[in-house]
């Protein structure tokens, strides 16, 4: 399996770029003057605290919402390469993954010519696995065919000697808090836990344990809970599952917030 821990030299990272979808971007977890922070924005900062004082660290996040793993890759896949940082995250697939008909083998053997592609051009590429959606209404039943795309990536990380970010196995991003009302993206405490799992792989040290459990919840009644799923299936699922359909991205979020690697 790959090593999802690894020890480096602190410093060894002096810039980052980030490429993916909603969930890299960090939809969910606003920022000030309209834009989100996200999970890879808090790596970032957690990688740049492990330089030395006077040493600039520098980061992009070239990711943008909605797109499919082609579109990431004819898009943000060379604006990486063109940077060439010590670090590249790479989460793509997932949305090609819950399009109807899709087949989550071929989407695998374009996501390996990706990091194939990427890997011989920059640093560290750091991979990505899928959510595990088994309490996820409608999406569980996706559950199988993101599990062999998650497979093929932890398979493509081995062949390359990638890092794997393991969303699957980080069982605190399966409690409810974990997700923003739509329950689509994470919620800022859900970011914040992706970000202390990335940087628990690459063997840094973290403020906080990613998997510490969550305050108990008060019980809910069965009836309850299923009007919720009613009204949140209505209100963001069923809209997010036409946007897919018809290849659209959420909103009219067109660049990535950072293009460029600049000093954090």
């Amino acid at each position: 399996m790959a090593d999802d821990s690894r020890s480096r030299d602190s410093g060894a990272f002096g810039s980052y770029a980030a490429i993916g979808d909603s969930f890299t971007e960090g939809v969910g977890d606003p920022g000030p003057g309209g834009n989100y922070v996200g999970w890879a924005d808090r790596f970032a900062v957690l990688l740049a605290d492990q330089l030395p004082e006077h040493d600039d660290f520098r980061y992009a996040n070239l990711a943008v919402r909605g797109r499919l793993l082609d579109q990431i890759v004819e898009e943000q896949v060379p604006r990486a390469k063109e940077l060439a940082p010590d670090l590249v995250t790479f989460c793509a697939g997932g949305n090609d993954i819950i399009r109807p008909g899709t087949d989550p083998d071929d989407v695998a053997e374009r996501f390996e010519r990706a990091v194939a592609d990427l890997t011989s051009s920059v640093g560290t590429v750091m991979v990505t696995t899928g959510f595990d959606t088994r309490d996820v209404p409608v999406l569980k039943h996706l559950r199988g065919k993101i599990a062999t795309y998650t497979a093929h990536v932890r398979a493509v990380a081995d062949r390359y000697d990638c890092p794997v970010l393991d969303l699957w196995s980080l069982k605190s991003v399966q409690d409810r808090r974990a997700w923003d009302d739509d329950r689509l993206h994470l919620s800022p405490e859900g970011h914040t836990r992706v970000a202390l799992r990335a940087a628990q792989v690459l063997g840094l040290p973290v403020p906080a344990d990613p998997d510490q459990p969550w305050p108990p919840l008060p019980p809910r009644g069965t009836l309850e809970v299923r009007r919720d799923d009613i009204h949140w299936a209505r209100e963001y699922l069923v809209p997010w599952i036409g946007r897919r359909l018809r290849g659209e991205s959420s909103g009219d979020h067109v660049a990535a917030k950072r293009p460029d690697l600049m000093p954090l």
